[in-house]
């Protein structure tokens, strides 16, 4: 396993404040299950597999919410329940 090094990742994106922004919200649609990742997962957590995509500029600050899974229900279903 190659190691991804913060200093790449920062490159991408332009500074660590969007990359930290970028990172988590992309693990976290990792992790949940939401979305398949765009690189191999070798058996790596989902912050890791989120730095490798914003390292191969995968992902970015403009495409990130476009990746993230589709609401399951509609948020006015949930008021009136």
């Amino acid at each position: 396993m190659a190691r991804v090094t913060v200093e790449d990742a920062v490159d991408a994106i332009g500074n660590r404040f969007d990359l930290i922004m970028v990172a988590s919200k992309r693990a976290r649609q990792l992790a949940t299950g939401g979305k398949d990742p765009m690189v191999d997962w070798d058996n790596d957590k989902p912050t890791v597999v989120a730095l490798r995509e914003i390292e191969e500029k995968l992902v970015n600050v403009s495409n990130v919410d476009r990746l993230g899974a589709a609401p399951t229900e509609d948020a006015n279903e949930i008021i009136e329940d």
